[in-house]
């Protein structure tokens, strides 16, 4: 739970309270239950309405927000979750297989974080081993093998960052997946569903449609690891997110993402199937749209999208400079 929600939960409880105390002594509450909830309502677009970066961080890392395997439940009427990457061993912190979304058949994969510490000890907090990287990277070149379009979920505080992982590669597995996910011949839909941190997000971040939840964020850096760098404290991380600009209306403003997708009131965890549906609704129209363009226009338009992504100027080279 995130501190300015407490009070709103308070606000529910007691009206879970009151329903109940209604229904066992079979008393009519539904005028005072009526008027606790129109209050609930008030307070909760009151608290969501104007978030800070540093809010939107916490609720896109609140623990009760739907992970990729929660998504995949909701959006899919089949899954069939394909393990390991032929080379050292399964990563569980990136989840990946054969789906079907309305009849269509559709390669996943994401990251994928616990529940409770026992599950994110498991999954190791959602951040993935190079091992995760080639796993992903080894589906999505089966997905392009049998001409499947490839979503992928991101949600992760960035790829971890251990001497294993080093000793293993993990920066050849994640520019390899860069470089790869380029020119694969299908098409590939992300989407941001919370923490999109650094390389770790990257190595799934290529794609023809590129969407972020709304309350999800995106950085070359988690807050906390920008303030430890920049001012030697880490406790001024609500000051590195004002400057990271890594909400998702940031985003779109940049032209990172091509869409934002709305959340239910109060964020993702309050309603889970409002949520899974929102998604399952863009997806399929991002699968409609690459569905219409051949190979060369899908290739050009994901070269063209990339190449667009930033800002420069050019101007005259200092004479002194130059000599």
């Amino acid at each position: 739970m995130v501190d300015w929600e407490k009070q709103l939960n308070q606000l529910e409880s007691k009206i879970k309270e009151l329903r109940e105390f209604s229904g066992e002594n079979d008393l009519d509450l539904s005028q005072e239950i009526s008027l606790l909830e129109s209050k609930a309502r008030r307070i909760k677009k009151n608290l969501y309405k104007n978030l800070s970066p540093w809010q939107k961080v916490k609720l896109a890392r609140h623990m009760e927000r739907p992970t990729t395997l929660d998504y995949i439940e909701m959006i899919c009427s089949e899954f069939v979750e394909l393990r390991g990457d032929r080379y050292f061993g399964d990563d569980p912190a990136l989840v990946g297989g054969i789906g079907r979304i309305n009849n269509r058949t559709v390669t996943i994969i994401g990251h994928q974080k616990g529940r409770n510490t026992k599950e994110n000890i498991a999954r190791n907090f959602g951040m993935p081993h190079p091992e995760g990287y080639r796993k992903a990277l080894r589906l999505m070149e089966q997905a392009e093998k049998f001409n499947r379009p490839i979503i992928n979920f991101i949600d992760t505080p960035g790829a971890y960052p251990g001497i294993g992982a080093e000793e293993r590669g993990q920066a050849e597995a994640i520019a390899k997946n860069l470089r790869e996910m380029m020119g694969l011949k299908v098409p590939i839909i992300v989407v941001v569903t919370g923490e999109g941190g650094s390389g770790g997000a990257l190595a799934l971040g290529v794609g023809d449609y590129v969407y972020m939840l709304e309350h999800a964020v995106y950085s070359v850096i988690s807050p906390e690891g920008c303030a430890s760098i920049l001012w030697k404290d880490a406790s001024k991380a609500e000051q590195a997110a004002e400057s990271l600009r890594l909400t998702a209306q940031n985003m779109l403003d940049c032209g990172i993402i091509d869409r934002i997708i709305e959340e239910p009131e109060g964020g993702c965890h309050r309603d889970w199937m409002l949520a899974g549906k929102k998604l399952k609704g863009v997806l399929q129209e991002g699968l409609n749209l690459s569905q219409n363009l051949s190979v060369e226009e899908l290739l050009s338009r994901r070269w063209e999208r990339i190449r667009n992504i930033g800002e420069w100027e050019t101007g005259k080279v200092d004479e002194k400079i130059s000599r």
